[in-house]
Parts: C-alpha cells; structure tokens; sequence
C-alpha cells in the first residue's frame, strides 16, 4: 500500500500564471511552526499593456475623450485580468502601479487614480469582484513603478476573503480605528 503524500512530497497544482503566495502552497495555507495552519493571502497581477493612455487627475478632457480612454482602460484590465486566470474573489485589496514612461521629472502616483477607477471596474467586468465598493475592495493603494516604454499600469490584488477578520486590521487600519471609536 503506497504510503499518503505529506505537503513537502506532494505534485504542487500550479495556482495560475502570475499568482503569488508568498512561500505557501496553492491553496494558500503553509504549516506554522506549531503545527496549525497559518492563513497566508493569495496575490496575483494583472498587466496591461504599456503604451495605453491613462487618464490622471490633472487633466482636464473633454466628457467624451474621457469615456474613451476610460473604456479602452476597462477593456484591456478585463482581457488581461481573463488572461491571467484571475480567480473569483470576495474580498480583495488591491495596489496599483504606475510605471511611467520617462524618469525625468517627480511624479504623484495618486494621480493615476481614474486610471485605476477604470482598470478596477474591468476587473469587476472580468467577475474578478462581484463589486467594487468598499465592502469588497480595500484600496486602491497608489504606488510609482520604475520606468518602461510606453507608461503602463499594474495591479496587484490580494485576496482577502479567507483572512480572519481580526487580521484585516493589517490590511485597513481605519477598521482598528473604527472598533476604537474617537478620542
């Protein structure tokens, strides 16, 4: 009688391109040093393609303009989100990434959040979230990527539906604050 596969010996299943689990398996456990499970949430990106146009908070367009580069943005976050397998998530947060296509000048991240308001929204297209409200989504959190040809945006979610509700406070501090009520 073959002896049962522990974790270690086990054919990993492949979690999808881009997934990350931080060092645990694809069902996004690892064992603890105790023997419990620990709880560690699943991560995956979604790329689109440099060269797209995003909107900022700076400019001033045209209503129709807009809804152009809005829709091509919301288009191509749905093609890319399908193109990476994205699972059916609950809960999430997500951080995205500018990288603009020069390093020239200082740049504000933040200002890139129509952009990602619109690449959210093709996540939602793509039955990535069921919404995109805050009782799904916690986010989306800016940051400024290194330089590519063509400015291209990055996001990077996280699934939060199977972490503990005591461990979101890691992830959304105002809930700590909430729970403490003002001072």
């Amino acid at each position: 009688m073959p002896e049962p596969q522990s974790a270690e010996t086990a054919a990993p299943s492949a979690p999808g391109p881009r997934a990350e689990t931080d060092g645990a398996d694809p069902a996004g456990t690892a064992p603890a040093p105790g023997g419990a499970g620990a709880v560690r949430p699943v991560r995956f990106q979604v790329e689109l393609p440099p060269g797209l146009e995003l909107p900022n908070a700076n400019q001033r367009l045209h209503h129709l303009q807009k809804a152009r580069l809005v829709r091509a943005l919301r288009e191509a976050a749905f093609l890319a989100a399908r193109a990476v397998n994205a699972p059916t998530l609950q809960r999430a947060h997500v951080f995205y990434t500018v990288h603009p296509d020069t390093a020239r000048r200082r740049r504000d991240p933040g200002n890139w959040a129509p952009a990602a308001k619109a690449a959210i929204d093709g996540l939602v297209d793509a039955g990535v979230l069921p919404d995109d409200n805050s009782t799904r989504l916690l986010g989306p959190d800016p940051r400024l990527g290194h330089p590519v040809r063509g400015t291209q945006l990055v996001l990077t979610v996280t699934d939060l539906t199977r972490v503990p509700a005591p461990y979101l406070n890691a992830f959304d501090p105002t809930r700590q604050l909430a729970q403490d009520g003002p001072r």
